[in-house]
């Protein structure tokens, strides 16, 4: 069952939110419906904190063609050099 639900907002904050309602062809109430939805969701699952420098970076190398091996490579290069041995 839906019922009326009453926002008190800043004019200016309400012509935004109007403008992407708009914009993703969606009421403004399906919109606001499909946020706390979205937050209801998130609620049931795990929470992990990530850091604003991970949250960024996540899914990107989906796309990239690198696999474990070529991981491993990169760190024993980093931390060992071409030779093998640290501190040369």
């Amino acid at each position: 069952m839906q019922k009326k639900l009453t926002l008190r907002l800043d004019d200016e904050l309400i012509a935004v939110a109007k403008a992407q309602a708009a914009g993703a062809g969606k009421s403004l109430s399906r919109l606001v419906a499909e946020y706390f939805d979205a937050i209801k969701k998130s609620q049931r699952e795990p929470m992990t904190r990530m850091t604003p420098t991970v949250a960024r970076m996540r899914g990107s190398w989906k796309a990239a063609n690198v696999d474990e091996r070529d991981y491993h490579a990169y760190l024993e290069e980093k931390y060992l050099g071409k030779g093998g041995q640290s501190g040369k």
